[in-house]
């Protein structure tokens, strides 16, 4: 299980998500949804005994998506919070970051 601490530190972070979004910002809410997923990520991996140090989200979500053991669904959810933006500041697929890193934290939580 995530501890409620972390769980209230990735939804702080949603929230800046939300409202980035709302202005307008889809770049910064993207980054906050990578953030929050990071966040969560880190817990679920120390829960699992692996030490992540002091990576930042990017890096621990990479270490998750590419460990032999995740689950095909995580792996695309974690793709999609690390594609580079095209010249447009866009990804390049139509998603919801903020839905798919709600689920993903659910998921996490789960283990």
């Amino acid at each position: 299980m995530i501890s409620e601490k972390t769980l209230a530190q990735a939804e702080a972070e949603l929230a800046i998500a939300e409202k980035s979004r709302s202005s307008g910002f889809e770049g910064r809410a993207r980054v906050s949804a990578r953030r929050a997923a990071g966040k969560v990520a880190q817990s679920f991996l120390a829960n699992q005994g692996i030490s992540v140090g002091s990576a930042s989200a990017y890096e621990i979500l990479q270490i998750l998506r590419d460990r032999p053991d995740t689950a095909r669904e995580i792996r695309q959810v974690i793709d999609h919070l690390l594609m580079r933006v095209n010249e447009d500041y866009q990804i390049p697929v139509q998603v919801d970051l903020i839905a798919e890193t709600r689920w993903l934290i659910q998921i996490l939580n789960k283990d």
